[in-house]
């Protein structure tokens, strides 16, 4: 079998190819990929292969049923949405939409479980049970398809045993992949500050609150939300990267807003950050003549990888591209909404080399020249067709 899903994803790869240059040519926000989900719906009922559309209102998924369709399913999840970014590559599938790049690799993801799915509805005779395919909207952008998908029901009717993602790492060189057991990413939380005082003249400092001065005590009072009370052994950032303070040379504006970004690598922690970020900003406001109002935006939970299955992935992945092939991943402060069918089934994310240094591709995602190394996708597409295969059989 292991050959047959080589030489199938092989096959397929110029087919998987066209899939990913057209997505990449017509990218879509999160949430307004109705193109996207109707090009994939296309392909995948040409084939024959039973499709629901709308779910999660742009998201659609498909089930490839083997010959005992109820011993066991699988759910296999791709993203379809793009980014706000102007493509900067001058390549024959260059985004033909302004401001809107495939800048993240979903293109790549959707192309991939295509390729899959086409290998695996081929070899539908052979498969024990059921693979469920999750074409999934929004992933970046909150609250996350993912969590969108879960609440209109994609974890029901079949109920997948697990689920599996791959996501592009232009780190990893083409012909590689990574994986991780347990913790692998974290929570991203959004933290905006607003800071409110009588403002004024700022030659006056008596008759005023200075919100600029508050502003600049919380942000250097929050430096010690990780470091006096974060387990050291935790990972864990506070960032700040906006400021707002509408003032002049010799004027103190009334409020001032502050935004940053909360990540973690446990939910107790995370629960307990949010707690301390919240005290301290309302107390430093309050000791100093002003007003904190906090609102913190919670994003996407911890990614946990389950140990078992990713091991065993990690092994079936050795046996498809030789264990030289296979890396072991660091633990990651980005965050991906996939976080939450982890912790809803045992799961399995890992990584696909798509980086190539010599043909210039090192551009890392969210940046207006990312690309990919396109034979990246006989692996993308073949990889997950196998791993599945053994997921169902295992």
């Amino acid at each position: 079998m292991l050959d047959k899903i080589k030489g199938l994803a092989k096959d397929y790869l110029e087919e998987v190819r066209t899939y990913r240059r057209h997505i990449h040519a017509n990218p879509e926000l999160s949430y307004e990929e109705y193109e996207t989900m109707e090009y994939v719906a296309g392909i995948l009922s040409s084939w024959g292969i039973p499709i629901t559309k709308g779910v999660a209102t742009t998201g659609l998924t498909a089930l490839i049923e083997g010959k005992n369709p109820t011993s066991k399913v699988i759910g296999l999840r791709a993203d379809m949405d793009a980014l706000p970014i102007q493509e900067a590559n001058d390549v024959p599938y260059k985004s033909t939409k302004e401001g809107i790049m495939h800048a993240c690799g979903h293109d790549v993801h959707t192309a991939s479980l295509l390729g899959a799915a086409k290998i695996l509805w081929n070899l539908k005779e052979e498969l024990e049970g059921t693979v469920k395919l999750v074409f999934q909207p929004g992933e970046e952008k909150n609250p996350g398809g993912a969590s969108l998908m879960i609440k209109d029901g994609v974890l029901e009717n079949p109920t997948p045993e697990k689920m599996m993602a791959q996501h592009v790492m232009p780190l990893i060189e083409v012909g590689k992949v990574g994986f991780r057991e347990g913790m692998y990413m974290a929570s991203a939380d959004e933290v905006y500050l607003t800071i409110k005082g009588k403002g004024g003249h700022a030659a006056v400092p008596e008759l005023l609150t200075d919100t600029v001065l508050v502003a600049s005590h919380i942000i250097v009072a929050m430096q010690q939300v990780i470091s006096r009370n974060c387990n050291p052994k935790l990972p864990s950032v506070l960032s700040f990267g906006k400021v707002e303070a509408a003032g002049a040379t010799n004027i103190i504006p009334n409020e001032v807003k502050v935004a940053g970004t909360f990540r973690a690598l446990d939910e107790e922690w995370r629960s307990k950050g949010h707690e301390l970020i919240t005290r301290i900003a309302e107390h430093t406001a309050l000791a100093m003549g002003a007003i904190c109002e906090v609102h913190i935006d919670k994003g996407y939970p911890c990614l946990v990888n389950d140990p078992t299955f990713t091991a065993s992935s990690r092994q079936r992945a050795e046996e498809y591209l030789g264990k030289e092939n296979v890396e072991s991943l660091p633990l990651w402060m980005g965050a991906e909404d996939f976080a939450y069918f982890t912790h809803e089934k045992p799961s399995c994310f890992y990584r696909l080399g798509v980086g190539n240094p010599s043909k210039g591709i090192t551009s890392y995602v969210h940046t207006p020249t990312f690309n990919i190394d396109e034979n990246a996708l006989e692996i993308g597409a073949g990889l997950m067709a196998w791993l599945t295969y053994n997921a169902l059989t295992d």
